[in-house]
């Protein structure tokens, strides 16, 4: 039957080995880039600003994560960092999406938040999330600069960053591995920020 044991350890396994190859793939077109992700986000939180993030579904939670472990800690004692998840406000999330429209969840409180010199952190697997590339026109007409997590072939999202941006695309095509390297690079951004304050 095909929910046996074998079957089910089988499937484990294939998973494991999926996830194995995308991190090597992802590697291979993204360590440098990985570097300058973190050295944009190092700059900005050096010159005393503040990284914002947006992201929908996993994502939503990619961006609160990545926002906990800069107010918070990583790994290692350090001062608090100032970045803030779009994705946490229900009172003005749905207060956005009544009055405007959903396209305008992210925009509007960039709004309201960014400023010069800001970094926003921009996810979205597919890169064709129309609030978060919206969110990515309203940071570049704040005068921010944008990191963009995206997979795929970077989607629509890919096509709105300048050269003062940075893309970390995930070289996989299923949702569940990009979602996985996204937090990936999530861990390797924080580590190295932290590296930056404490050595």
């Amino acid at each position: 039957m095909p929910n046996d044991a074998d079957t089910r350890l089988q499937l484990v396994g294939q998973l494991f080995a999926d996830n194995a190859q995308a991190n090597m793939a992802t590697l291979a077109s993204s360590d440098r880039q990985i570097v300058a992700a973190a050295d944009l986000l190092i700059n900005c939180l050096d010159e005393g600003h503040k990284i914002l993030s947006c992201g929908n579904g996993g994502s939503a939670g990619d961006a609160q994560h990545f926002s906990s472990e800069l107010i918070n800690r990583f790994e290692r004692e350090r001062r608090a960092l100032p970045a803030i998840a779009l994705t946490t406000e229900s009172s003005t999330l749905t207060a956005i999406a009544n009055d405007y429209a959903y396209e305008r969840l992210f925009a509007r409180q960039i709004e309201a938040l960014g400023q010069p010199g800001d970094v926003l952190l921009a996810i979205s697997t597919s890169g064709n999330s129309a609030n978060v590339c919206e969110a990515v026109d309203t940071a570049h007409a704040q005068g921010m600069r944008v990191l963009a997590l995206t997979g795929k072939d970077g989607g629509h999202m890919a096509g709105l960053l300048d050269d003062k941006d940075v893309e970390l695309r995930a070289a996989s095509a299923s949702t569940a591995r990009i979602q996985e390297m996204h937090l990936l690079f999530i861990h390797c951004l924080c580590r190295l920020i932290e590296d930056h304050l404490l050595d």
